[in-house]
């Protein structure tokens, strides 16, 4: 399991990495889109060795999944039963079925599938999603509520950033202190840059049920293009775009250099 959770590591990372990448390629003129999860897996499917990394990507993102599920039930990392630790354990069952799938849409993509990973879907499946809740006498309520724990992930990730508190499931083993003060660098940048995202899609979320209008959700997609329309649009796209590559490199050396506490 610890095998498959750190393929998890470096497939969320490369995930992200490339949402950060083609974003800073979008400003510099250099080809490239804002896309999603999706979309990067669409993007590493088009390479040379598409196939051999799409199946790569898909065992990561298979460990990834099962990873959340097991922190959430089996709670290895002792979070426990109190408010706070259920809390946590939530989140991680989220987590886990967001990348369970994401396997999913790129298995669909590996096969030609209809339900295979394309850009733009999470905004595309976001807004379907809340259309179908709306529609019913109680939707704007449970919108809204999953706006506001949205919301609250992001700003709690957000917080995690500046404060240094993130993924304490980790212990260095082979990093000298010079390396540790890099990558904890790279994971509190990255991490608020994240948590910046998450949050902007819950007020989105929120704005929709508040609106009873679906098409104002977005996803990853629709908030750095969001973002690109401001006064200040550039910088701050570009700001987040290298939070997203902080993150991705971050989450790579989770995989490749962390252990795991027991």
């Amino acid at each position: 399991m610890e095998t498959l959770m750190r393929a998890g590591y470096v497939t969320r990372g490369l995930v992200y990495g490339i949402i950060g990448v083609l974003a800073l390629q979008v400003l510099f003129g250099g080809g490239g889109t804002l896309t999603d999860p999706q979309g990067a897996i669409a993007v590493m499917g088009k390479t040379p060795l598409g196939g051999v990394v799409l199946y790569a990507v898909l065992i990561g993102l298979v460990g990834y999944g099962l990873w959340g599920l097991i922190r959430a039930v089996l709670d290895p990392l002792h979070k426990g039963a109190d408010p706070k630790g259920i809390t946590e354990r939530v989140g991680y069952l989220v987590s886990g079925i967001s990348y369970t799938l994401l396997a999913v849409s790129t298995y669909g993509l590996i096969t030609g599938g209809a339900s295979g990973a394309r850009s733009g879907a999470q905004t595309a499946q976001t807004q379907q999603g809340a259309a179908t809740i709306l529609a019913q006498p109680w939707g704007a309520w449970v919108v809204g509520l999953a706006a506001v724990i949205i919301i609250g992930v992001g700003l709690r990730q957000i917080y995690q950033g500046l404060q240094s508190k993130f993924d304490q499931q980790f212990t260095p083993y082979v990093l000298n202190s010079n390396q540790r003060n890099w990558i904890t660098r790279l994971g509190q940048f990255g991490t608020a840059a994240r948590g910046l995202v998450f949050t902007l899609i819950g007020v989105f979320l929120f704005q929709a049920a508040y609106t009873n209008d679906a098409s104002r959700a977005q996803g990853i997609d629709g908030v750095l293009t969001t973002l690109l329309r401001q006064p200040a649009g550039p910088w701050l796209l570009g700001i987040v775009a290298l939070g997203l590559i902080a993150f991705g490199l971050y989450s790579v050396m989770s995989g490749v250099w962390l252990r795991l506490k027991r």
